[in-house]
């Protein structure tokens, strides 16, 4: 499992117009790939990652001072790129995979009490947001 976590002052994803999921104060956007080979133990550390990585301001995490996670499933994370032009996805879980792995992800951050808004899994989603620093950083689980 790999994120790429940013520290936001804000952020949305819109689903045909829609907004289906937004953070609208300072917290982390959380663009998260799941490999083939992941399972819950990936789950586990990545959500431990995200809750407890001390990259807000004054070096504290999301856990230390309740701020809320947007979480948007990224396969495109997992992209091979070493041959050629065309990007391989071969390391990418396939939805019915990694669907499930995203929504432990989501719950395992909500049971450390942390508010988590989500994309919508395999939509075409234009994701916004505020990056804060800028604070960009590329996690594996």
């Amino acid at each position: 499992m790999r994120a790429v976590l940013q520290r936001v002052t804000q952020a949305r994803v819109e689903v045909d117009g829609e907004v289906v999921g937004e953070i609208t104060r300072p917290g982390l956007l959380a663009l998260v790939g799941v490999a083939v080979a992941d399972g819950p133990e990936q789950v586990a550390r990545m959500a431990r990652k995200i809750a407890e990585l001390r990259i807000l301001r004054d070096e504290q995490s999301v856990a230390d001072v309740g701020a809320p996670v947007l979480v948007v499933s990224q396969f495109t994370l997992h992209a091979d790129t070493r041959k050629g032009r065309r990007p391989s996805w071969s390391g990418a879980a396939p939805g019915p995979v990694a669907e499930p792995l995203v929504d432990q992800l989501v719950a395992a951050l909500r049971q450390r009490g942390i508010e988590v808004a989500t994309g919508r899994f395999g939509a075409m989603m234009a994701v916004s947001l505020t990056n804060d620093g800028p604070v960009t950083l590329v996690v594996d689980a």
